[in-house]
C-alpha cells in the first residue's frame, strides 16, 4: 500500500509484485460492448500508453524506495515471473503463480513453498528454490541500515521483511522453506511477505558472492541500466529489447517462457508528454491500449469508432487527513493552531464525515463513476477482503452533524462553531492539477459550511502535500490509499503514531489490538478473515481518516485488440497482462 493521487497514480510496486503478471475478470462496468472473441491469432504489435510523464526508471525487480513505482513493476513483471499471483478477487492463483503450493504450519512459524517445475532462465538454466534463497539474501543485505546507496529495500518493515524472517533454506531444486521467528497469520505472511520472493537467476547476478556491499553497490547500478547484459536473463513471459528514457520501452516474447506466451510479436510502453497528447495519439490509432483523461469525459464518443472502452474500479480508497499530532515532541509534526486536539475528539470526526456529501463529489467530479466509501476497503471491486455486511455509518447530514457538535458545546459565532477561545476553522491543502479535484475541496468546502466548520482551500502539487506530512498542516486532500495486492490490514495505516503512513498521529488501543490480532496465527482462513472484518467495522466506525470518493480508470483498447478477458488491469493488483493479449489481422 502507499499514498497516491487521484491524478497521478504512481502506485506502490512493492505491493504489486503479487499478481502483477495476471490481470483479472474484476468488478467493472462497460461504456460499450467488445466485438465477439474469435481464436487468438499471433503476430502484431501493441503500443500502450503510459500515463502522462511517467518514465520507467528502475528494471531490477528489487526495489528502493525513491523509485518504487507501479509502471517500473509493470517492466520488471514483464521479465521476472513473480512467485504468487493473484486473482482479481485476490485470490492467489496457483495455476497461474510460479509457486504450486504453499504451505504454513498451525503456528504460523514455517512456510513451505514448492515451485512449479519446467521455469528456466533464458540462459537454460532452471528455476530453482537456490534463486529464491539467493534473492531473500539480496532483500536482507538490501534493507540494512548500513546498505549502500541507492539502497535500502523499499520491503524493509513489510510483511516481516526481514526481521521476523528466522532462515530460508532450499530443501531441494524446487522446495524451499521460510522459517519465522514469530508465530504469523498466515495469509498476511503470504501476500505481504512471501510475495517479495520474486526469484532472480543466481548465475546472472552473484558477481561479488564474498563481498555483499560490493554486490549491491554494483546491483544499483544494474537497476537503471536498461542496456545491462544481465537483463538477457529472463524467466518472464518477454524480453526487453530496448528503452529510451522518455520515449519508449520496446519488448518480444521470451521464448523459453514456461507459462502461457505471448501472442503479440512486439510490446512497446510509450511515453506521453500530457493527457491531451495521449488521447491525441488515440484519435490517430498510434496507440492500441491507452486511458481516457477524466476530463476528457465528455469527448469519448470521438474514440468509440476504433476504441472499446471500460470503467475500472481498483482496490483502493480515497480520504481527507486531519492532523491529529498535538504535544508531539517533534514539534514539526504538530498541527498549526492547536487543532489537533480538536481532531482527536471523535465527534468532530464524525460531525465532519457527515458533512461529506461523496454522492455530490462522485457526480460532479467523477461522471458519477467513482465508489463511494464507508472503509478501508471498496464495496467495488469484488474482493475476498471486503465484508458485505459493512455499512456506511455516518452518511451525509450536516444538520445532523451540527447538532452532533451543539451537543458537546460548540455554537455557532458569526457563521463558525465556537467553544471557548477554539474555533473549527481549518486550512485543506488539496492536490492541484486537475479540475477534478478543485471540485471536490470546493464541495468539501461547501458541505462544512453547513455545519459551522469554516475551511481555506489552498492547491500544492501531490509531492509538496506528500512531503508536507512529515511538517505542519491541519488537513489535506491528497487522494488516497492503492492497496496493489497486499493484505488490507493497518498497522502502517492506524497502528502506531510515526511509523508507516501514520502521519497524522492517530491512536486508539482497540484499534492497536485489532491490527494485532489480524497479524495472528489461525486455523482458518474463516477465523483469519473475521479478524480481519472486526478491524474493517471498527475503523468504519473510529474515522481514522475521512472518506471521500475513489474515481475508475477509463481505460481505451483498440477493436482489434483482445486482452484476454473485458478488463486490461486487475482490479485488485493494478497489473497487466500482456501475454494474453493478441490482435486480430
Amino acid at each position: 500500500m502507499k499514498r497516491t493521487s487521484k491524478n497521478i497514480a504512481l502506485t506502490s510496486a512493492l505491493v504489486l509484485t503479487a499478481g502483477l503478471a495476471l490481470a483479472g475478470c474484476g468488478t467493472t462496468s462497460n461504456t460499450s460492448t467488445p466485438p465477439p472473441s474469435t481464436k487468438p491469432q499471433k503476430g502484431g504489435t501493441v503500443v500502450m500508453a503510459l500515463p502522462a510523464d511517467t518514465n520507467v526508471n528502475w528494471y531490477f525487480p528489487l526495489m528502493n524506495g525513491l523509485d518504487d513505482s507501479l509502471y517500473n513493476a509493470y517492466v520488471q513483471n514483464l521479465m521476472y515471473k513473480p512467485l504468487i499471483s493473484l486473482h482479481s478477487n485476490g485470490a492467489v492463483d496457483y495455476q497461474r503463480s510460479l509457486a504450486s503450493s504453499i504451505k504454513p504450519n498451525a503456528a504460523g512459524t514455517q512456510y513451505v513453498v514448492t515451485l512449479h517445475k519446467g521455469f528456466t532462465w533464458s540462459n537454460g538454466h532452471p528455476v530453482t528454490a537456490k534463486d529464491v534463497v539467493f534473492t531473500w539474501n539480496l532483500i536482507k543485505a538490501a534493507s540494512a541500515s548500513n546498505a549502500p546507496s541507492p539502497w535500502p529495500y523499499v520491503g524493509a518493515g513489510t510483511g516481516g521483511i526481514p526481521t521476523n524472517v528466522k532462515s530460508v533454506v532450499a530443501n531441494g531444486s524446487d522446495q524451499f522453506t521460510v522459517t519465522l521467528n514469530q508465530p504469523t497469520n498466515q495469509e498476511w505472511f503470504i501476500y505481504n511477505g512471501l510475495a517479495q520472493f520474486t526469484p532472480l537467476p543466481q548465475s546472472v547476478f552473484d558477481k561479488y558472492p564474498t563481498n555483499m556491499t560490493q554486490e549491491l553497490t554494483w546491483l544499483g547500478k544494474v537497476a537503471t541500466d536498461p542496456t545491462s547484459s544481465a537483463y538477457n536473463v529472463v524467466d518472464g513471459p518477454f524480453k526487453m529489447t530496448s528503452a529510451v528514457s522518455s520515449q519508449k520501452w520496446t519488448f518480444v516474447p521470451n521464448p523459453t517462457y514456461g507459462g502461457h506466451k505471448p501472442y503479440v510479436s512486439k510490446l512497446i510502453f510509450q511515453y506521453e508528454t500530457s493527457g491531451n497528447a495521449e488521447f491525441a495519439a488515440l484519435k490517430t490509432g498510434q496507440i492500441q491500449v491507452g486511458y481516457l483523461p477524466n476530463s476528457l469525459w465528455g469527448s469519448r464518443a470521438a474514440l468509440n469508432a476504433n476504441y472499446n472502452l471500460t470503467v475500472e474500479n481498483e482496490l483502493a480508497y480515497g480520504d481527507v487527513l486531519v492532523n491529529m499530532n498535538q504535544g508531539n515532541s517533534k514539534a514539526s509534526l504538530n498541527a498549526l493552531g492547536g487543532v489537533g486536539n480538536i481532531f482527536k475528539n471523535l465527534y468532530v470526526r464524525q460531525a465532519m464525515q457527515m458533512g461529506i456529501d461523496q454522492n455530490a463529489i462522485n457526480t460532479a467530479s467523477f461522471h458519477g463513476n467513482a465508489v463511494t466509501e464507508a472503509g478501508i476497503l471498496p464495496s467495488k471491486p469484488a474482493s475476498i477482503f471486503f465484508d458485505p455486511k459493512l455499512k456506511t455509518l455516518y452518511p451525509y447530514d450536516p444538520a445532523k452533524g451540527a447538532k452532533l457538535l451543539e451537543s458537546h458545546g460548540w455554537h455557532e459565532v458569526n457563521g463558525v462553531m465556537t467553544k471557548g477561545s477554539q474555533q473549527l476553522k481549518f486550512q485543506l491543502v488539496y492536490a492541484s492539477g486537475a479540475q477534478s479535484f478543485v471540485q471536490e475541496a470546493t464541495l468539501l468546502k461547501q458541505g462544512w459550511a453547513k455545519e459551522g466548520i469554516q475551511v481555506s482551500l489552498k492547491a500544492e502539487p501531490f509531492s509538496t502535500i506528500v512531503g508536507l506530512t512529515n511538517n505542519q498542516w491541519q488537513m489535506e486532500d491528497y487522494g488516497g490509499i492503492d492497496w496493489g495486492g497486499s493484505y488490507p490490514t493497518g498497522a502502517g495505516l492506524f497502528g502506531k503514531p510515526g511509523v508507516g503512513l501514520n502521519n497524522q498521529g492517530y491512536y486508539n488501543p482497540t484499534m492497536a489490538h485489532l491490527i494485532a490480532l489480524t497479524h495472528q496465527p489461525y486455523a482458518t482462513k474463516q477465523q483469519s478473515l473475521q479478524a480481519l472484518y472486526n478491524f474493517q467495522a471498527f475503523v468504519a466506525q473510529d474515522l481514522p481518516v475521512l472518506w471521500v470518493p475513489w474515481p475508475p480508470q477509463y481505460n481505451e483498447v483498440a477493436k482489434t485488440v483482445h486482452i484476454g478477458n473485458k478488463y486490461v488491469q486487475n482490479p485488485f493488483t493494478s497489473g497487466i497482462a500482456p501475454n494474453y493479449w493478441w490482435v486480430s489481422k
